[in-house]
């Protein structure tokens, strides 16, 4: 299929790299022409702006989104609702509020456009290991571009299917039609509340192991630990292992003083969404609400814990740590 992509950041060049490997054809914009021009080298076709990435596809369109939720994404999809016919669809790939998801649905319908929020897992990693997909928005229109989501998800892989389950359907292949517009990053908004949580528990523990030599503690009841090796024990046969776990031992055997990085944990809005959610809904959330504290708290104090975390963001998203002063806005 032929694809038009918005966005070639971490994610967006990588996205259209897996797609062209696969036979599709791409369409690329961004504002800096030095990552169109890279791409273009890859196979792409640059396009000089918006008007001229749709102007290179075919009726029926499909541009995907990967540019920073918010601002960008919402006077990015005006224009493309000016740009696009009926039949046309716009997907955000982002990491979008799953309410303007909804908006811009209303907004985009009476012109005939289709519009599908894409929730997108994966970081820096998907370009080779796939990535884990949640879509929202109209059926025909996610059914249309199915060979796009099938490319660009990891598939079965090596994973063994769950005990129970026939092997119908697409979530055991790394995407899924979640439902109405909003869904996809609904769910998406959820899994990253879930991932504060774990990474929280992760950077905790070994915070408390690595105080196990502390002079605060009786004689005979202090160990000396190898956090490095820890990690990389528990990746091995252990109940809680799992790919943050993985990036937690890659980390520590680098340095295990994690000495390049400071602590200072950013959110980057999801962990909000989350606990709004919960709020509206009348749950419960104690983890993932102490969890979302404590990058709160990290901003202001550091500990071992958030040198953990930050780690683990840099490992699976290429967050880099940054300073309070170069923050254009606080907290998302």
């Amino acid at each position: 299929m032929k694809i038009g992509m918005i966005g070639l950041g971490r994610m967006g060049a990588n996205m259209a790299l897996r797609l062209m490997r696969a036979g599709h054809q791409c369409v690329a914009y961004d504002r800096s022409q030095e990552s169109v021009s890279g791409l273009a080298k890859e196979g792409a076709t640059a396009a000089s702006s918006l008007a001229d990435l749709v102007a290179r596809l075919e009726a029926p369109r499909a541009v995907w989104i990967m540019v920073p939720a918010g601002a960008a994404t919402e006077e990015t999809v005006v224009e493309l609702g000016k740009l696009l016919a009926p039949g046309d669809t716009i997907i955000d790939g982002g990491n979008s509020f799953y309410k303007d998801d909804v908006r811009r649905s209303q907004a985009l319908a009476p012109a005939g456009i289709h519009y599908i929020d894409a929730g997108t897992s994966g970081g820096v990693w998907g370009l080779e290991r796939g990535y884990c997909l949640m879509m929202g928005g109209p059926r025909e229109a996610v059914a249309r571009l199915d060979p796009i989501f099938k490319t660009l998800a990891p598939g079965i892989g090596d994973i063994p299917r769950t005990p129970g389950r026939s092997g119908e359907g697409t979530a055991e292949q790394g995407y899924l039609y979640c439902g109405p517009s909003g869904s996809g990053h609904f769910v998406k908004m959820v899994h990253n509340g879930i991932e504060y949580g774990v990474m929280q528990a992760y950077a905790e523990g070994f915070d408390i192991l690595r105080g196990a030599n502390s002079d605060h503690l009786p004689r005979g009841l202090s160990y000396d630990l190898n956090l490095a090796d820890i990690a990389e024990l528990w990746r091995r046969g252990s109940v809680i292992s799992s790919w943050l776990l993985d990036l937690t031992a890659q980390a520590l055997a680098g340095d295990g003083e994690l000495a390049a990085y400071a602590g200072f944990v950013e959110d980057s809005g999801e962990g909000r969404w989350t606990i709004a959610a919960a709020l509206e809904e009348g749950i419960s959330a104690e983890v993932l609400s102490t969890a979302l504290f404590t990058r709160f708290r990290s901003r202001i104090e550091h500990s071992f814990a958030e040198k953990i975390l930050s780690a683990m963001r840099k490992g699976f998203g290429g967050h880099i740590e940054l300073h309070r002063a170069e923050k254009v806005n606080p907290g998302l």
